[in-house]
């Protein structure tokens, strides 16, 4: 009569066949030795988007190290000059021809890692369940829609996080020296007010929401990237320069009218240039430029001129205040994402 378990044969001492029963239906044990932390559906995710998970951290390590190998030449360089030199125009000038392009192409791409990994990794990531069909076999097993939802998208914004996190922190490593010497003009716009600081953590997390969400909807895999890829050039024009203008307070340097400019801070963002009377009431820089310049002046009391700037202390702040506010998005778009998950057929 045979047994319906499963059987293995072993060789006794005496040399006779022994054989042993497994109740039947005893699934093998998992092998868990090569991700000891990642178990359940958390090893469902990795192993299903392994590669581009792998791909994201190889890509970090890469960059991470290229930034320190940077370091190491603008340190060499400082050293050169004394270690810690006083900033003037020609060690500017000579600092610039040796970095500025470098520093451009790091900055660069930074800034379009928040667009590369919410179109190749966010906009995919359900939509390419909802699309192969396996979404309906992942969202009817025992674990439920909740479990799977909160693992699917849980586990790649981790990754996404320390990523990022190690990126930024990185180059903020190879920028703090540099930021002595020369700040490369304009930090508001010049790339470091993203590369440096908690926004390019922040953007990344709401990019890659908003190309999960685009997929959802979707339900194509290059129609939702093609679509996130829409919604990333959108966010970049909207997120301007004007636009991180309104995250701080605009400083002012007031002189006389017919006074010498004096010298903004260094390192300071220059916004408006403006006229103004003794009480403060600002005109368009532009204001009293015809013939009868002296005429329009007195008769509007303009004596003094302003300029309008940030300062390179703000900086912090403004990056925290618009990292806050792309955090919230991103609660907003995941919330979202979650709630038609759970309630909606997908």
């Amino acid at each position: 009569m045979s047994s319906s378990g499963t059987h293995t044969t072993n060789t006794g001492t005496d040399g006779r066949n022994m054989t042993s029963a497994a109740p039947a239906g005893t699934p093998a044990p998992s092998d868990t030795s090569r991700h000891p932390l990642l178990r359940g559906l958390l090893w469902v995710v990795w192993h299903r988007h392994r590669n581009a998970l792998r791909a994201g951290v190889l890509v970090t390590v890469l960059a991470c190290a290229f930034f320190a190998y940077q370091r190491f030449e603008v340190m060499e360089f400082l050293q050169a000059k004394g270690g810690d030199p006083t900033p003037d125009d020609a060690l500017l000038m000579e600092f610039q021809e040796k970095f500025s392009s470098q520093f451009s192409m790091d900055t660069q791409f930074l800034q379009f890692v928040p667009a590369i990994v919410g179109i190749f990794f966010g906009a995919p990531l359900i939509a390419g369940e909802q699309e192969r069909g396996t979404i309906k076999l992942l969202t009817t097993q025992s674990t439920g829609r909740g479990k799977w939802i909160a693992a699917s998208i849980g586990l790649p914004l981790t990754v996404a996080v320390l990523c990022t996190a190690a990126l930024t922190a990185a180059f903020t490593w190879l920028w703090s020296p540099a930021r002595k010497v020369a700040l490369f003009g304009d930090w508001l716009q010049g790339g470091a007010f993203e590369s440096t600081g908690p926004v390019l953590i922040a953007m990344t997390l709401f990019m890659t929401s908003c190309g999960i969400a685009i997929g959802m909807l979707v339900k194509r895999v290059v129609p939702a990237m093609v679509l996130t890829a829409l919604f990333a050039a959108v966010t970049s024009v909207a997120w301007d320069e004007r636009l991180r203008a309104q995250l701080g307070t605009l400083r002012s340097m007031v002189w006389p009218y017919n006074g010498e400019s004096p010298d903004l801070p260094a390192g300071a963002v220059q916004m408006d240039d403006w006229v103004s009377t003794a009480d403060g009431k600002l005109y368009g820089f532009g204001t009293c430029a015809g013939d009868d310049t002296e005429a329009c002046r007195a008769e509007l009391g303009i004596v003094n001129r302003v300029t309008q700037y940030f300062a390179p202390d703000q900086m912090a702040g403004m990056q925290w205040l618009g990292a806050g506010i792309l955090l919230a998005l991103t609660a907003a778009v995941l919330t979202l994402v979650v709630w038609r998950a759970r309630r909606r057929p997908l």
